[in-house]
């Protein structure tokens, strides 16, 4: 039993579904023992506890942690979102300023036809500290 804690213990500080089928394993040899079986039985049901659990659960959680993560951040997550227009977005450039997520930003229209304030626009993509939108 103690041993099972000692893996349990182990696996939940790594997190990497290794350990896990050994403490799988010593909990049957447990069992086992605790049924009144002997030495021999005990190692039996280990060895086949933790291999139908690797066999069964290792592949599973090396997918899951092979998966990109889907979470956004930085300028990647602004792409998309809504913005309000403060100042025009006119001139050759088509240059002008939003207000995107509570921060003011330099923007420029992606076909550089003119924005006026008040418009709402969408975020197609951040180059460097300037957004390009659309309306």
């Amino acid at each position: 039993m103690l041993i099972a804690v000692g893996f349990g213990v182990a696996e939940s500080l790594t997190l990497s579904l290794f350990l896990a089928p050994f403490a799988a394993g010593a909990l049957g040899a447990t069992v086992v023992a605790g049924a009144g079986g002997d030495l021999a039985p005990q190692v039996a049901v280990f060895a086949v506890v933790t291999a139908v659990c690797m066999l069964l659960f290792r592949p599973i959680a090396r997918r899951h942690l092979r998966q990109p993560s889907t979470t956004k951040t930085g300028t990647a997550a602004l792409v998309g979102r809504t913005a309000l227009v403060l100042e025009p977005l006119t001139g050759p450039e088509g240059l002008g300023r939003i207000r995107l997520e509570g921060e003011v930003w330099t923007a420029r229209a992606e076909d550089l036809a003119e924005i006026p304030a008040g418009h709402t626009v969408t975020v197609l993509e951040i180059r460097g500290a300037t957004a390009i939108v659309s309306d």
